[in-house]
């Protein structure tokens, strides 16, 4: 199984850059979303910012994913 958790972009440096969810920060490649930016959130898989999904959606996962 694969799991693309939701979390929210913090830095950009080109295609490469930060994001994090509560206290977790990881590194994030942004080559496969179009025109990031700081403050959106995107699914992560592997390191790769797969998709960019609005910010109530990401917030009702995380809450769905701390649960379990």
């Amino acid at each position: 199984m694969c799991l693309a958790v939701p979390m929210k972009i913090v830095e950009i440096n080109g295609d490469e850059g930060f994001v994090e969810s509560s206290s977790l920060k990881r590194k994030a490649n942004f080559s496969l979303i179009k025109s990031p930016k700081i403050g959106e959130y995107v699914l992560l898989h592997a390191g790769f910012a797969i998709e960019k999904i609005k910010e109530n959606e990401a917030k009702k996962t995380l809450k769905i994913l701390r649960s379990i």
